[in-house]
């Protein structure tokens, strides 16, 4: 609670915006904010550019029919078409490529260039002087909407359009003093409109930024809470379903995975082979070496057993030192086979050094579930008869459950090619 009460203060701290301006006082949350925005601002300003320049040619008709083909009219003309120019210029450059977004100087251009002309038609224009004072208004009012994220450099240019447009009037007394101190308060008037309206959307702007932070952090958290429940969820499973030491099946699992098998082999009227293995003399193994030797003999015998298995066929741990297997698709002859293999891997495997030349057999008794059996239970049943059966038999052997011999199952289960399989 505490971490989460700290990282909530200090994103607070962060998303707080400038008063004035309402941009971030973080510098990089600014950055981060302007780089979101970056394809929205330079739609806007494109707009603003082509909007501009276009205006600014409009009003040459305007300049016609007041001065006529003056030397003032080619003079303004020229300042339009020059800013026209550039206008059109950037305008077209943002179409391309956003570098220039990202630099002061083209757009301060552009801007100083609107801005001068504006000052300059009051000398050569001075008649019209109260249509200039809207004009003035109006365009000081644009700077601060079209042009985003850009406050300081607004501010600059808004001033200095005032400012100069004031001092012309002054200079060629197109107004007494109650028409510069009325003229200014408009101008100021102008000003106070536009930095409220461009703070106010600023603000906006990084308020709905600073939320969908907040929104994607959400999100991202509960991503990580989900794929860690989940994480959980598989290793619960995992403990669930798997013997901890061997990792094989556990009994309740292997249960439940040769239920599902039997019922499909009712279905598809398959056989189904069950084998269960027992290692021979295990406790001596952790008399003379201890238990830690006796898990690791557990886990070599799971992992022989995993390689010599087929992938369809399921093996648990069934307690100690006993594992059963049941075999999909396989006859008693076929099973008998698969349990005399791995009896062989096993007596051949050659232990560490540390077990000083202990060698490992284990014993193993076969049994195939018969059709009409309801449950695994008296086929596993007949395999731990015939598992003890060979324990009494002096172990490391296969034994066929019934009191069969399984020179005699293979002989008569086993087609004439394969019959010739000795043990």
């Amino acid at each position: 609670m505490v971490s989460q009460s700290v990282l909530s203060a200090s994103r607070a701290q962060k998303s707080s915006t400038n008063f004035f301006s309402g941009e971030f006082k973080d510098a990089a949350l600014e950055t981060s904010f302007r780089r979101s925005m970056q394809s929205q601002t330079t739609q806007q300003l494109r707009i603003a550019l082509f909007a501009i320049s276009v205006l600014v040619m409009l009003f040459v008709l305007f300049d016609y029919q007041l001065l006529g083909l003056s030397t003032n009219f080619y003079v303004l003309s020229g300042m339009r078409l020059v800013v026209a120019l550039a206008s059109l210029l950037l305008a077209v450059s943002l179409t391309f490529s956003t570098r220039a977004l990202n630099s002061t100087i083209p757009l301060n251009l552009v801007c100083f260039l609107l801005v001068t002309s504006q000052i300059f038609i009051v000398p050569f224009r001075p008649e019209t002087i109260f249509t200039q004072i809207a004009a003035v208004a109006i365009i000081t009012t644009a700077l601060y909407l079209f042009l985003p994220n850009r406050f300081p450099w607004v501010v600059a240019f808004s001033v200095y359009l005032g400012v100069g447009f004031l001092l012309a009037s002054h200079v060629l007394k197109l107004f007494e003093l109650p028409g510069i101190i009325g003229s200014g308060l408009v101008l100021i008037l102008a000003n106070v409109i536009g930095m409220l309206t461009a703070s106010r959307l600023n603000r906006l702007q990084r308020t709905q930024f600073t939320a969908l932070l907040a929104e994607r952090d959400a999100n991202q958290n509960l991503q990580k809470e989900i794929e860690e429940r989940q994480r959980l969820e598989e290793n619960l499973r995992y403990l669930a379903q798997t013997d901890d030491l061997t990792g094989l099946n556990n009994r309740r699992w292997f249960f439940e995975l040769a239920e599902q098998e039997l019922r499909h082999t009712r279905r598809m009227g398959t056989p189904l082979g069950l084998c269960m293995l027992d290692i021979d003399h295990f406790k001596s193994v952790n008399d003379l070496h201890g238990h830690a030797a006796g898990d690791q003999v557990l886990k070599i015998v799971a992992t022989l057993c995993r390689q010599e298995l087929r992938a369809s066929d399921i093996i648990g741990r069934f307690g100690g030192e006993e594992f059963v297997i049941v075999l999909p698709d396989s006859n008693l002859a076929a099973t008998c086979i698969t349990a005399e293999r791995l009896r062989n891997r096993l007596a051949l495997f050659q232990l560490p050094e540390a077990f000083n030349g202990l060698r490992l057999t284990m014993t193993a008794g076969v049994t195939q579930v018969s059709p009409g059996e309801p449950s695994l239970e008296p086929a596993l049943l007949r395999a731990d008869h015939a598992l003890y059966k060979g324990k009494s038999q002096g172990r490391n052997t296969v034994v066929v459950a019934e009191h069969r011999n399984i020179e005699d199952i293979l002989l008569a289960d086993l087609n004439p090619q394969n019959a010739k399989f000795s043990l």
